[in-house]
């Protein structure tokens, strides 16, 4: 982070400060605190770190940024609300620098497609990237004050919940080129329909100049009616779209295709599989055009792709292709990977499923459906865990699905696992992070083949 005088942060924020100093970082986390920053006192439903202002200072901090009362001595800027004051502190930063920012939001895949966007816009510029789950109101400007003097581009991701968060997002952020991978029914109990999810996700377009380029996806049922004269819309895609994957093919967790556009075609291969990384790809390929990428560039950087934590990342053990996708989980991805799952080569294919959580009065439903889509996809075995997973197994069932097996526990599903596996099995494993689905992938690695 550049430096910023206090003086100058009360103005952005619209706050008061006591005396002025030089600030050269901004940080939320005492433990975290570094000689020279500014501690904003975040108040959260559980915790309030106003109670913390005399420890940051004590271990270096150089102010304080306050809402409410505290008691500490030391340097201070006092705004209606630390909260809103971060955010925007953060846009007012991002103003003061001239680079290519890519923010991307949607409903699914917004993490993988980041991480093949920065791949290609690496192969440029020198970029920095969200971390983690850093894309929401309180983790965007902390990567926002990451840019500094040598950054020449971005790629910002921005997660959101309800109406509004989008917009926040994209006016402090804005992006010079906005993505948006798809519009799915994640969040649609806050958001009451996807007409809903996908107004919400235009909201993109507030903090993104006249003129600019929005990269969507055309082969969204949504998105592909999208129309806005104010913007250059660019659409990917496999069947429509000026950007297409034609010629998909996958071999030993390899996937290719070519990518056509405007008369022109690129070959591509990404070290992972399942038609939704086609896209995902596609779309970063989209970004290194906008930005001036060479293409040759692009498909060398997406070469170089590695899944993140448990991301479909696929592991062979035993003879037995296990894929790791517990990351999150929807009713979007839950499709993204049983199609992965479908389209696979080998022996038995088994899906070992879990809860999809926050899904509200939607989930009985939602479960539900999951399950047929197991059985209509010709899942050889579904194995569930989870309160509302039982709902579906019940789905497959319905669906005359036979192998169909739901356990009340971890471990008895870990058992059945291991009984029925052989030697050139697939077997996926999803559900939401909250689900801890990895404690089985644990035991059934210990025990396998042993």
């Amino acid at each position: 982070m550049e430096i910023l005088k206090l003086s100058e942060i009360a103005k952005a924020c619209k706050g008061q400060f006591n005396e002025d100093c030089d600030i050269n970082g901004v940080c939320i986390d005492t433990r975290k605190i570094t000689k020279g920053c500014l501690f904003v006192c975040i108040k959260g439903e559980r915790f309030d770190a106003h109670q913390f202002a005399q420890e940051a200072l004590d271990k270096g901090a150089a102010a304080v940024m306050i809402h409410g009362d505290a008691d500490f001595k030391g340097n201070y800027v006092r705004v209606a609300d630390t909260s809103r004051a971060l955010l925007e502190l953060g846009g007012y930063y991002r103003s003061k620098f001239n680079l290519h920012l890519v923010g991307l939001t949607g409903s699914v895949g917004k993490t993988t497609t980041k991480e093949f966007t920065y791949l290609v816009v690496s192969a440029k510029y020198n970029a920095i990237k969200t971390q983690g789950n850093l894309n929401n109101e309180i983790g965007l400007p902390q990567m926002l004050f990451q840019i500094d003097n040598s950054t020449q581009a971005a790629v910002i991701e921005m997660g959101m919940n309800h109406f509004g968060e989008i917009h926040r997002l994209s006016s402090a952020a804005r992006p010079t080129v906005a993505l948006i991978t798809n519009v799915g029914s994640s969040h649609i109990e806050n958001l009451g329909s996807r007409e809903g999810i996908l107004k919400a996700k235009l909201e993109i377009l507030d903090g993104l100049e006249k003129g600019s380029t929005l990269i969507l996806n055309g082969d969204n049922d949504m998105l592909k009616t999208v129309k806005n004269d104010d913007y250059n819309l660019v659409f990917f895609g496999v069947e429509n779209g000026d950007f297409r994957a034609e010629g998909i093919t996958e071999a030993s967790g390899i996937t290719s295709f070519d990518a056509c556009y405007y008369g022109k075609k690129q070959h591509i291969e990404i070290p992972t599989i399942g038609i939704h990384n086609v896209y995902n790809a596609l779309a970063a390929f989209a970004v290194g055009y906008a930005l001036d990428i060479e293409p040759q560039l692009c498909a060398d950087a997406l070469s170089k792709y590695t899944p993140e934590g448990m991301r479909q990342r696929s592991v062979e053990q035993g003879g037995v292709t296990f894929i790791e996708d517990c990351y999150n989980a929807s009713p979007d991805s839950m499709r993204a990977a049983i199609t992965t799952l479908k389209n696979t080569q080998g022996n038995k294919k088994i899906a070992v499923l879990s809860d999809m959580l926050e899904l509200g009065d939607y989930a009985k439903q939602s479960h539900t459906q999951v399950g047929e889509f197991v059985a209509q996809s010709k899942i050889d075995y579904l194995l569930t865990v989870g309160d509302m997973s039982v709902y579906t197994s019940q789905g497959a069932v319905n669906k005359n699905m036979k192998n169909v097996f739901h356990f009340d526990t971890k471990e008895e599903l870990t058992g059945k696992l291991l009984e029925i596996l052989e030697k050139g099995d697939t077997v996926i494993f999803k559900g939401s992070r909250g689900m801890k689905l990895e404690d089985v992938i644990h035991s059934v690695y210990d025990r396998w083949g042993k």
